[in-house]
């Protein structure tokens, strides 16, 4: 059996196998984060490795608390452990819902906490090649332009955030940013 995570079973929330949430389309619990530098995202590409979206990009990190886990510290380990990144304590930012068709016959169902961190100071980065090939910071205006240029490069959340989401995932963040 792999890992449980929090999917809704007949309405309940239940202990579900993670590949199997996304085989069968079961809603579940999700966390992402965005780390931001002044008005630059800190994006990661995926692993080739990884059983859907391989080598696209997405945001800092996302992932699926453990079934026990509060979404605040999945949002901590999981920078730790796709990134290496520690010494940063995202703020929730927002509660959302989406379906996408991820390929490979999977859906991702989510119901995602989303939450923001700021890079105050340089940041270590040490990605786990298991979980990511490449890392950039880009400018949220380039970023928004590359996706509408090149969408085929992004992951379906991450579109989906950025054009359904962003004044509530970033708000007034990324204008302030702007002007200091």
């Amino acid at each position: 059996m792999g890992i449980m995570i929090p999917a809704w079973v007949e309405g309940e929330l239940t202990p579900v196998d993670k590949l199997e949430a996304h085989e069968k389309g079961l809603k579940h619990k999700a966390v992402s984060v965005f780390v931001v530098r002044g008005t630059e995202i800190l994006m990661q590409r995926r692993a080739l490795g990884k059983y859907h979206t391989p080598g696209l990009w997405a945001n800092t990190c996302c992932t699926h608390p453990d079934w026990d886990e509060t979404s605040s510290i999945c949002a901590v380990r999981r920078l730790q452990e796709e990134l290496g990144i520690t010494g940063l304590y995202p703020e929730y930012r927002h509660r959302l819902e989406y379906h996408a068709d991820v390929g490979n016959g999977m859906v991702e169902n989510e119901v995602v906490d989303v939450f923001l961190a700021h890079a105050r100071r340089p940041l270590k980065i040490e990605p786990n090649p298991d979980e990511v090939m490449e890392t950039r910071w880009i400018d949220y205006h380039d970023l928004l332009a590359e996706v509408k240029r090149h969408p085929e490069r992004f992951t379906p959340w991450l579109k989906i955030y950025l054009h359904n989401h962003a004044d509530t995932i970033f708000g007034p963040d990324l204008i302030i940013s702007a002007k200091s």
